[in-house]
């Protein structure tokens, strides 16, 4: 654990049962008692029961109280102990920040949300802040002289809360909160549930970068799953996943929202024209070293402006506990896997490229996207005839992906994969056919080039002469120069995810 020797512990009986009730930070003001839940606020040596705390939501997290790990701040590690936590609610989903006590005393906050880790820590804004209400989506603004673009702005409330706690904005009281993403990789986040609003600033990190301990034991970390009845068929229906706020039955296809929870009322919608995925639901394989489970699947429709042919493509929603989701994309471009990034690329002027930690990215596709067909288990609240304005670019290093919805940005990066690595991440040999796409990459001429593979290549470039002269002088009022080639899926870069909530 970490520990300082000028930092002195403070332990008192708890005002509603007397149970011990200990304080390791001199800056934490709150607590919440082990025992029988009280919300107990420190002045000075007098502990003062304000209520009782809700119960925690399980989301079956890796992390608990007392965990201990090293974190890399302003270039050098420091030690840090977890010892208070505090969930919060979105419409876009649950997400965590657990305290971290570091070794020089001071605090700082591990966000956990779906599988993905941020670590911050408070600063001062340098100026006066803004009302929430005056950052608008997808503009920029700048902090202590940095640029930052804004991904997310909406309410948010505390849902419950468990150990030692800096901070703690009223139980179930909506207050504002404003995301805030640089091209370089950083978050901040504005929480206007203070006066002045509290401000912190971090990267996204992994768990074993952490280099944690204590952590729960893997059989407390099994999912049990929960199961009701279908409210369209009645059939049983399981979840797996605590994070699951959408899912569809296994025997009618219904799409079930579980916002209410599993005891609240269910809502479902029936889906009809079944669109049956190539890799089936639960399959697991391991792809970039990481092992994945297959846990949901959508597919959507994409159409251009001004234009009225629609394309589809499909996604695969994955799962792994320590790294979250991620989206393997299958389109006639070929398959990719990408995921939500931490920061947000900067947009040129233009909005012809895109830039993100140095790579620049340029422009291939802008498109509006549906939601069409679902299956499987989601975090974010899905529904069929979701749309988001999308953008996909590209460099020689990868994909970027931008998604617009109503009141949040979220930005996807990732790469390119071949058929025949999705096929042996997912044992699906007997699928190599079916899998197959037009995995393109640029054209690199090898040494030794036979004489008739450039006599090939001299003879489609003639070709290809031919019908651009053709078209160019085509007549619409006498013949069809309309173009019928099919407009591959520019959706293939970016998983739909509808945020996913705060950090």
């Amino acid at each position: 654990m970490a520990t300082d020797p000028t930092q002195r512990a403070y332990r008192a009986p708890c005002p509603g049962c007397g149970a011990p009730v200990e304080f390791k930070s001199a800056q934490s003001t709150h607590a919440v008692c082990g025992y029988c839940q009280s919300t107990v606020v420190r002045s000075g040596d007098v502990l003062t029961r304000l209520g009782k705390m809700a119960e925690l939501f399980d989301d079956h997290s890796p992390l608990q109280l007392m965990a201990s790990g090293r974190a890399k701040l302003d270039g050098k590690e420091q030690p840090f102990t977890l010892i208070g936590r505090l969930q919060y609610k979105t419409e876009a989903g649950v997400w965590t920040e657990w305290v971290a006590f570091l070794q020089d005393g001071t605090m700082a906050s591990l966000g956990e949300d779906n599988g993905a880790y941020v670590f911050t820590r408070q600063i001062n804004p340098g100026r006066e802040l803004p009302e929430a209400s005056r950052f608008r989506l997808g503009a920029t603004t700048a902090i202590n002289g940095k640029s930052y673009s804004v991904a997310f702005s909406g309410r948010a409330q505390l849902l419950s809360a468990q150990g030692e706690l800096p901070k703690l904005p009223p139980l179930g009281q909506p207050f504002d909160m404003v995301e805030l993403r640089s091209a370089d990789g950083e978050v901040l986040s504005i929480d206007y549930g203070h006066t002045p609003p509290n401000v912190e600033r971090g990267t996204s990190v992994l768990l074993e970068d952490l280099q944690l301990q204590g952590l729960k034991d893997a059989s407390a970390k099994e999912e049990k799953g929960r199961q009701f009845n279908c409210p369209h068929c009645g059939a049983p229906v399981q979840v797996q996943l605590s994070t699951t706020k959408s899912l569809t039955c296994g025997s009618c296809a219904s799409l079930i929202n579980l916002d209410s929870g599993v005891g609240g009322e269910l809502r479902a919608a029936v889906q009809d024209e079944p669109v049956q995925p190539i890799i089936p639901l639960g399959t697991k394989g391991q792809l970039q070293g990481v092992h994945w489970q297959v846990v949901g699947f959508q597919h959507r429709m994409g159409v251009e402006p001004g234009d009225d042919e629609h394309f589809g493509w499909s996604e695969y929603l994955l799962y792994n506990q320590k790294r979250g989701f991620a989206f393997l994309v299958d389109s006639e471009e070929g398959w990719s896997m990408v995921r939500p990034t931490t920061g947000a690329p900067q947009l040129a002027s233009t909005g012809r490229s895109a830039t993100y930690m140095g790579t620049k990215y340029d422009l291939k596709y802008t498109y509006e996207a549906e939601t069409t067909y679902v299956l499987g288990e989601f975090y974010w609240q899905v529904s069929r005839g979701q749309k988001t304005s999308n953008r996909d670019f590209a460099s020689s290093k990868g994909l970027l992906s931008l998604e617009q919805s109503a009141n949040e940005i979220t930005w996807s990066s990732g790469d390119k994969l071949s058929s025949d690595t999705v096929a042996k991440a997912f044992k699906l040999d007997d699928k190599k056919d079916v899998l197959q796409r037009d995995d393109t990459g640029p054209f690199v001429a090898k040494s030794g080039m036979g004489c008739g593979t450039i006599i090939l290549i001299a003879v489609v470039i003639i070709i290809l002469l031919i019908l651009m002269s053709r078209c160019s002088s085509c007549d619409p009022r006498v013949e069809n120069c309309s173009s019928s080639g099919y407009r591959s899926s520019g959706g293939s870069y970016g998983g739909y995810s509808s945020g996913g909530g705060h950090k």
